[in-house]
């Protein structure tokens, strides 16, 4: 297409860019140039940067402890046959096992102690079942109309809608563990409070405004569930809806399909266990009712420390360790080439158009 200017000359129409140094790529660039002296001074300090980091956190993860105990298949007490908890509940999924494990913690555990329970083989991290959630309801924002995200999670039987819905909540890990000190013939205080990241329980999950009864009157229990949502810590009103604090820890889902998740802190007031837990005899007691043989899953009781860095993971200080060996084996195989077969100064500035190529 052409038009015209009032002296009825015709002007092409072009596509061509304007004249920019932007447009016609004339702006000022910067390339590195690879050699010898670059390269390998830039292997030789990740090497010796690294290295110290990885041993450090090594070190600062080896000053965890952990004592871990697999209750998978406990065995009931009430049971006269030594029937496990898992075929229990596999004939009867409503039903609540008991069992008891006594072990010996070998060492004491000093600091702050935490009680946490480990799932393997449970892939929370599955597309569906991680969008499976109502960000609104969570928010105290009750409404019959859910999102289309929990389906199939979203409406009972009866078709009242169901709080919190989606496949999250409604997998809620209902164990209850319970810790006792043979030695001194007590219990061991566990808190329940103070588990679940500040940012989750005050901006991400609140509560409908009112009594909790007559918010959620209208509303069903997730299926799975054998409580209602206000009834879940009757010990502490504060912890009950959508701000309980297992509930929100559950529903930060985890990544990887083996994970664990914080269950309880020990109560450190109490002057018994001020100073940690003390090396003995202990028992854990287990009311069973969370199934995961159903997909070859194992439950466990995992009693840690912390350290300046968190809980145990030696992985991060192996893999600065491991990067940082390699980039120095690197850098001195490059130099032992760069010494034996690279060129002199002056053999690079004498090449011409006659020279052999090597």
């Amino acid at each position: 297409m052409t038009s015209t200017t009032s002296d009825s000359t015709p002007i092409a129409k072009t596509k061509k860019p304007s004249d920019s140094a932007f447009k016609q790529q004339r702006l000022p660039a910067w390339q590195p140039i690879l050699t010898a002296g670059t390269v390998l001074p830039t292997f030789f300090v990740i090497g010796i940067a690294f290295i110290p980091v990885g041993i450090g956190l090594l070190h600062f993860s080896n000053e965890v402890k952990e004592y871990t105990i697999d209750y998978t298949h406990c065995e009931s007490i009430n049971s006269t046959n030594r029937t496990h908890c898992s075929e229990i509940i596999a004939n009867n999924p409503k039903a609540v096992c008991k069992c008891q494990i006594t072990f010996t913690l070998p060492e004491d555990f000093a600091g702050n102690v935490y009680m946490y329970y480990g799932l393997s083989n449970f892939y929370q991290n599955h597309r569906r079942y991680v969008k499976s959630r109502d960000d609104n309801q969570l928010l105290g924002k009750l409404s019959d109309v859910l999102s289309t995200d929990c389906e199939p999670f979203a409406y009972n039987e009866s078709k009242h809608p169901i709080a919190p819905c989606g496949a999250i909540a409604n997998s809620l890990f209902s164990d209850r563990l319970t810790l006792f000190f043979l030695d001194l013939n007590t219990t061991v205080p566990l808190l329940k409070t103070g588990i679940a990241w500040p940012s989750d329980k005050n901006i991400k999950f609140q509560n409908p405004p009112g009594n909790l009864t007559k918010a959620f009157e209208n509303f069903a229990k997730p299926r799975n569930w054998s409580k209602n949502i206000w009834e879940l810590d009757p010990e502490h009103p504060d912890n009950n809806g959508f701000q309980n604090e297992d509930l929100i820890v559950w529903m930060r889902t985890a990544a990887l399909p083996t994970f664990r998740k914080l269950y309880r802190r020990i109560d450190h007031s109490s002057h018994l266990f001020a100073s940690g837990l003390k090396s003995g005899k202990y028992r854990l007691d287990v009311d069973y009712s969370y199934y995961v043989s159903a997909f070859d899953g194992s439950k466990k009781m995992i009693l840690s420390t912390t350290s300046l860095l968190g809980g145990k993971n030696p992985f991060l200080g192996i893999a600065y360790i491991v990067v940082g060996c390699v980039c120095l084996v690197l850098g001195i195989a490059l130099l032992i080439i760069h010494i034996k077969c690279s060129k002199s100064t002056n053999e690079i500035i004498n090449v011409n158009q006659n020279t052999p190529y090597q």
